[in-house]
């Protein structure tokens, strides 16, 4: 919006050129939204408190998170604003992937949103249905691709990591395959959201990688140089991922151990389909798998956990997710997050390093 009227006055101002220049609104989107997120974040909190927006702690859960009832939840909500303050300034609506970004990360914002609210009146941990959520967050994922792929002849491609001139067109069928992208991350997210900070380092960290994945697919030189999908427009998305990093940073000032705040399913939900939208806009859709690794082994300590109690009667960690298993091992909760944030730097630089591995 600003974004737009600035550069409509370049030809008279000459030093507006600049903000024609996506590094350039990249880096004033991140300090935008890391302003916004800071500055709001203390009236933020307050409000949660007076609304009475307390955790809700899981009966079965470790001994040691008793304590944390009652704090703030919902923080989520301060992620949305410093990421769309910069979005709406800073980036250029007309291009459809910046749309469909948006929708996606607010649609599911706001599934995350009915899910809080319903745990915090009726103070129990189940929230909204699970089949009735999943379905929800299908739903905006199938639709959002669907459009992009009829109206404005998205890439049905599927990339294979690592591999040069590897890939597989699944035609339509790519709207099933996007969606449970999108989903699974939404999820994957949302189970790793369970000691403070261990969730928002690995978002800002996938969020900061997106950035350059999306810069270099829209940059046509760049893009023929390092033999990957050249994606028209895709380039906006790089303020937008910048605005992500900067809102996660601006989170974890409140949300780092000991947490002021949690970002709850509004929070968790919103980031993750931020995640899983981007890797589908940026054709990186398997890649995701191993940028988030962190995320997928948390789904999937929680995937195998059910399984093996169903079929065995017995369980293969002492608590899914994994990173209770190693809080009832005896790790800190400090130690356990600092690890997780070190493991999500090395496979963030594995995931970079397909940029030249093609």
């Amino acid at each position: 919006m600003l974004y737009q009227w600035l550069t409509s006055l370049s030809d008279q101002f000459s030093a507006l050129n600049v903000f024609r220049y996506i590094t350039f609104r990249t880096f004033v989107s991140f300090f935008t939204g890391f302003l916004v997120c800071w500055a709001t974040g203390p009236y933020f909190i307050r409000g949660l408190v007076k609304k009475q927006m307390g955790q809700v702690v899981r009966d079965d859960g470790p001994q040691s998170h008793k304590k944390k009832a009652g704090t703030p939840t919902m923080g989520g909500g301060l992620i949305m604003i410093g990421l769309l303050v910069p979005a709406f300034l800073w980036t250029n609506l007309l291009d459809p992937l910046v749309w469909a970004t948006l929708v996606v990360t607010v649609g599911y914002g706001y599934i995350g949103y009915v899910d809080d609210s319903l745990k915090v009146t009726k103070k129990n941990t189940k929230g909204l249905s699970g089949k009735l959520r999943l379905a929800a967050e299908f739903a905006i994922a199938a639709a959002v691709i669907g459009v992009l792929i009829s109206k404005y002849n998205f890439s049905t491609v599927v990339n294979i990591p690592f591999f040069k001139n590897a890939g597989f067109d699944i035609g339509w069928w790519y709207i099933l395959f996007g969606g449970l992208a999108v989903v699974g991350c939404a999820n994957a997210v949302n189970l790793t959201d369970g000691l403070d900070g261990l969730a928002i380092v690995p978002v800002i960290i996938c969020a900061g990688t997106f950035a350059i994945f999306s810069y270099v697919a829209g940059n046509s030189a760049m893009a023929s140089y390092l033999n990957i999908p050249h994606i028209p427009g895709a380039g906006e998305l790089t303020p937008l991922a910048g605005a992500m990093v900067a809102a996660g940073l601006g989170f974890l000032w409140f949300n780092t151990y000991p947490a002021q705040v949690f970002m709850g399913d509004v929070g968790s939900l919103s980031i993750g389909g931020f995640l899983g939208i981007m890797a589908v806009l940026t054709k990186n859709e398997l890649l995701l798998i191993v940028l988030g690794g962190v995320f997928v082994v948390e789904a999937l300590s929680v995937i195998t956990q059910v399984a093996s109690f169903k079929l065995t009667g017995k369980r293969i960690f002492k608590m899914a997710p994994i990173h209770h298993h190693f809080e009832l091992k005896g790790l800190t909760e400090t130690k356990i997050i600092v690890r997780f944030w070190i493991i999500s730097i090395l496979l963030a630089l594995l995931s970079l390093s397909t940029l030249k591995l093609r």
